[in-house]
């Protein structure tokens, strides 16, 4: 049967990159979790290295359980539950058109995928950018493209809008997901279709993909990378709040008169997170998580998150979480892997000249196969003091290096 084992939705591996591609660790042996997690009281970013259950953080198979324990914390809490992959799923290609007909349970569904090839795709196939609702990026020419029609996959119209769209067809009007992880779950479905159809088919190398959206997308895209683990290098592009932003930082900022987005808002505004999120946007110091964790998730893969200086995005908000989100990575040996940007100036989901030497430093390290490191990229116009944030935090672990 194509259903993996349940665990498929915690997390099946810890990955590390390697020069042109991200290669599987055996997946860890990780204590029961609890049925549900309790809500907490915590007024600063939830602490990366200690296990719900207390226990230290002080291996990579460590590493591998929390990063597992964070995703089943955000799915209970905000994001609603990530499903298995279908029961079964056959990919033909006709021309650019990837057809999946996808089954789940007694529910199925046939959905039409664009493809762009590479242009000197080799034997192997060449790396590719799936767009989730297009690209605001400058996408290198010659390389392949995938263009997600994420509205499809669940529509994002107002906060009515859950329940619409074929991940909801195949799983149920009342499933708990919201927009942007089933977005996630219908990204793993293309790379599904991929990697069944193979190189030599579709001129993709399914081990060089990236992904990228702005704004609302952008969230999607942050969500795709952190819960789709075939991702090599994620590029969310002010993604804000529900995206790079924390919420609890967020909520500050607006305790302090800025016009900025806020969980209290987002739910009224559109479908994007679970209804189980409401019971806590008023509340976000209860939720035992914030959004440095899509970072967490994400790591040791590549990440490069470009943000802006527009008050409702959350400069502030987005540069609290990413430092946090950089000093995970750190601690895993691999900081250079994770790049923030917010250089401002510009309007919304205009890219800035000024980034274009970063992000093709992640690129060709993550999609293009080059040897050479990223550039070690934190750049921000806002200061913020991080120590006011993570005093919660416990000693990072040492001796931890995903990247050996």
């Amino acid at each position: 049967m194509y259903r993996h084992h349940a665990l498929w939705a915690i997390i099946t591996a810890l990955s590390i990159p390697a020069s042109a591609s991200v290669v599987p660790r055996q997946a860890p042996a990780c204590d029961a979790p609890p049925a549900s997690y309790a809500a907490v009281t915590e007024p600063g970013l939830p602490d990366p290295w200690k296990f719900v259950s207390g226990k230290a953080v002080a291996t990579a198979e460590d590493f591998a359980c929390r990063q597992a324990e964070m995703s089943r914390i955000m799915q209970q809490f905000e994001l609603g539950d990530l499903p298995p992959p279908p029961d079964s799923l056959t990919a033909t290609l006709s021309g650019t058109s990837m057809s999946l007909v996808i089954k789940v349970g007694s529910n199925s569904k046939t959905i039409s995928v664009s493809i762009t090839k590479p242009s000197s795709p080799g034997t192997s196939g060449g790396p590719a950018m799936i767009g989730v609702g297009g690209a605001n990026i400058p996408v290198p020419s010659g390389m392949g493209r995938i263009n997600f029609g994420n509205d499809a996959c669940a529509a994002q119209q107002n906060p009515n809008s859950h329940g619409s769209g074929w991940f909801f067809d195949l799983h149920g009007k009342s499933h708990s997901a919201g927009a942007t992880l089933a977005w996630a779950w219908c990204v793993g479905r293309i790379i599904d279709g991929l990697e069944q159809l193979g190189a030599a088919k579709t001129g993709i190398d399914p081990k060089r993909l990236g992904v990228t959206g702005c704004s609302r997308n952008g969230k999607g895209a942050f969500m795709v990378g952190a819960f789709e683990k075939r991702i090599a290098l994620t590029i969310p592009q002010e993604s804000g709040s529900g995206g790079a932003a924390s919420w609890r930082v967020s909520d500050s900022e607006y305790a302090k008169g800025k016009n900025i987005q806020r969980a209290a808002q987002i739910v009224r505004e559109n479908a994007w997170f679970s209804p189980r999120f409401v019971t806590y946007v008023n509340k976000t110091d209860t939720i035992p998580e914030d959004h440095h964790f899509l970072a967490a998730l994400v790591a040791p893969r590549g990440l490069f998150v470009i943000e802006n200086d527009i008050d409702w995005l959350g400069p502030v908000s987005t540069t609290v979480a990413m430092k946090a989100g950089r000093m995970i990575y750190e601690a895993l040996g691999v900081k250079a892997n994770m790049g923030f940007s917010l250089v401002g100036g510009h309007s919304h989901c205009s890219f800035p000249s000024a980034s274009s030497a970063d992000l093709t430093s992640y690129i060709n390290r993550f999609l293009g196969g080059s040897a050479t490191a990223t550039n070690d990229v934190e750049k921000s116009k806002a200061t913020v003091v991080i120590d006011d944030w993570i005093k919660s935090w416990s000693a990072a672990p040492k001796g931890i290096n995903l990247a050996a």
